[in-house]
């Protein structure tokens, strides 16, 4: 029987590896605890690391046990009240032990098994399965992703990743370079046998002295392991770049009057998840803020999100704002354009007919797609209606209602899941 010796040292991260299985295999219980924090946390937290409770019934191991019936004689030590025959009356209800805690009238616990993960897999596991739609390859190529590519052999890695072959041809090699010699050397060591055995009156010295040589060389022959740690070969692979296409996202939010405090911090929330999403997904994605009310303005990301500015609304501002900047910076044959708006609805009552006017004939055919969310606990206005017929005649539009935080992930989701092709 083979024996494995790991002689590698501890390096940082060892249990690396199984604590990906553990996230893999409870992953359902940890996305929603995830789903949980988004609409937990302040805004300025939405990015951090969590900690993720799951329930300990859930993460119970399979084991082997005697099962019910069948006949058996235990003897537990310590016993001296019981013998056998005897009946143990059953514990009423209404005792309790002597801690500060109420006793439970029930056979299972609640407690849970709580563990911290990362930044990056808490951000990995809130936007896994998600992309840009409609995403198309231009001729200046800017976006790049990451993909997985076979990068040869390493002497180190996980049991996954093990090349059988590889490993057995190292194995082969180092057996016959540690043993070569010895064989040789035995096989001489027989020829001198043989010729002694066949020499009347040979010394019985000579022939004993070969025969404990022979088996010596069997025997060190035989200790060289088929497999080592250091034949052990893993398949590697490195990350690389390939870019696809180039796109830009514009940002568009209403901060008019209309939009109180608590309706602008689920805005803010929305868009610091696509924020988020965009720069962890896509390199070289452009990003264009804009805020508006009777005005709209292009900012940065420090004053898109805390900036306090309001007045009026005019929706159709906040449009025509940015046509003119994807016209002059933009042009829908060299990048793809994605437009994100959030607004409450409220609009001044003839602007309407003016925004949908802008977006069917000069908005939207150069848009890849065009999210609209709509934050209310009210009745929906007249520019949800006309966005809702937008949405049903072409395929590039979406519009989705936020009424509370608890909608901010599942809208998220649903916005920009993969589709399938």
């Amino acid at each position: 029987m083979a024996n494995f010796i790991d002689r590698r040292l501890n390096a940082k991260g060892k249990s690396t590896v199984n604590r990906q299985r553990f996230i893999e295999r409870y992953k359902k219980q940890i996305k929603q605890s995830v789903n949980d924090a988004i609409t937990n946390r302040s805004v300025t937290d939405v990015d951090s690391g969590e900690s993720i409770k799951i329930p300990t019934k859930d993460t119970n191991e399979p084991f082997f046990h005697h099962g019910d019936g069948g006949i058996r004689e235990q003897v537990h030590p310590g016993n001296k009240e019981f013998v056998k025959g005897d009946k143990i009356p059953k514990p009423q209800q209404e005792q309790q032990g002597q801690g500060e805690g109420d006793a439970s009238d029930s056979g299972e616990g609640q407690d849970n098994f709580v563990f911290q993960i990362s930044r990056d897999e808490y951000l990995e596991l809130l936007f896994e399965d998600l992309e840009l739609p409609n995403l198309h390859k231009t001729d200046n190529a800017k976006i790049v992703e990451t993909q997985l590519n076979r990068a040869g052999y390493t002497t180190d890695g996980v049991p996954t990743n093990i090349n059988i072959v590889r490993s057995l041809t190292a194995s082969l090699g180092r057996r016959i370079a540690l043993s070569a010699g010895k064989k040789q050397e035995l096989h001489k060591k027989k020829i001198e046998l043989a010729e002694l055995l066949e020499i009347p009156g040979a010394s019985i010295d000579e022939i004993n002295d070969r025969q404990r040589h022979i088996a010596e060389l069997k025997k060190r022959i035989k200790k060289v392991p088929f497999i080592d740690t250091f034949d052990l070969r893993y398949n590697n692979y490195k990350k690389h770049n390939v870019p696809t296409s180039q796109a830009v996202m514009f940002c568009l939010m209403d901060v008019s009057g209309s939009m109180d405090q608590a309706t602008k911090d689920i805005a803010k929330r929305f868009y610091i998840l696509l924020y988020l999403f965009l720069t962890r997904t896509y390199e070289n994605l452009e990003v264009v803020f804009i805020r508006h009310h009777t005005q709209a303005k292009e900012v940065d990301e420090q004053e898109f999100f805390y900036s306090q500015e309001t007045g009026g609304t005019i929706v159709s501002s906040a449009l025509k704002l940015m046509h003119e900047i994807q016209q002059q910076r933009f042009p829908d044959n060299e990048w793809n354009i994605y437009v994100a708006q959030a607004s409450d609805g409220d609009n001044w009552a003839d602007d309407c007919s003016k925004c949908i006017d802008m977006l069917s004939k000069s908005i939207l055919p150069v848009c890849r797609y065009y999210s609209y969310i709509e934050i209310t606990q009210r009745a929906h206005q007249s520019l949800w209606r006309q966005y809702e017929k937008l949405e049903a005649e072409l395929d590039n539009m979406a519009v989705q209602h936020i009424k509370t935080v608890d909608d901010i992930y599942p809208v998220f989701r649903e916005l920009f899941k993969k589709r399938v092709v």
